[in-house]
């Protein structure tokens, strides 16, 4: 339970980052949770006492908490640099290949909506790993 709390406090983090929550953040944040069998009480107590990071044990672990991070930042369709900032800072926390994370960041503009395919996102790390 302790890493699902870890994954949404980073979320929230990173929802803050520009000093504005938008609603659509909001609701990105709580379907995750729900998916993470996380509730709303729970899940409302982050927000003002969040959690100590937790990166996951594996790599896929780790890329899909560096993915939902992306989806996050895109679900406004306003990227700030402090949130930029953060998911490149949340990457180097989650233990992954710089130049992986700043690829992705980079390729995401070539989709829809910023919203790199997940096949994609894994090519990348596979390309990069060492």
């Amino acid at each position: 339970m302790q890493e699902k709390l870890s994954i949404l406090s980073e979320l929230i983090h990173l929802s803050k980052a520009d000093n504005e929550m938008r609603e659509d953040e909001m609701g990105f944040i709580k379907v995750i949770a729900e998916g993470l069998g996380v509730s709303d009480a729970e899940l409302e107590q982050l927000y003002e006492n969040p959690v100590a990071f937790d990166p996951g044990t594996t790599d896929g672990e780790r890329i899909l908490q560096f993915h939902r991070l992306v989806l996050l930042m895109n679900v406004d369709r306003n990227i700030s640099d402090a949130e930029m900032n953060n998911v490149r800072q949340a990457g180097i926390k989650l233990g992954l290949n710089p130049m992986a994370t700043n690829e992705v960041l980079k390729r995401m503009y070539d989709y829809p909506n910023n919203v790199i395919p997940p096949n994609e996102l894994i090519a990348i790390f596979v390309k990069h790993h060492n």
